[in-house]
């Protein structure tokens, strides 16, 4: 009994060392200028990676405008992908 007595309060001493000792993080052992300028470097990164994507999506859409404006003037395809009903069109 006094074995296992033995053992479990060894135990919970080296359980409780680590809930009382925090382990310090790398924002702790920073200093507050080089923190400071991660975080602006951070945020530089972000809205340089936004404006490339803007500027894609935008590079997109003008292809696909000038596609369409393209087919738009082609016969052939306005005749393949027109409706054959032309009942509607009828004034």
């Amino acid at each position: 009994m006094a074995k296992k007595d033995r053992q479990r309060a060894a135990a919970a001493q080296t359980n409780a060392q680590p809930k009382e000792e925090k382990a310090a993080t790398l924002k702790d052992l920073l200093r507050p200028d080089v923190l400071d300028k991660l975080k602006a470097t951070a945020q530089d990164l972000k809205s340089a990676e936004e404006k490339r994507r803007e500027d894609l999506r935008q590079q997109q859409e003008e292809a696909r405008k000038a596609e369409q404006k393209r087919l738009d003037n082609d016969f052939e395809y306005l005749l393949n992908n027109s409706k054959m009903d032309w009942r509607s069109n009828k004034g």
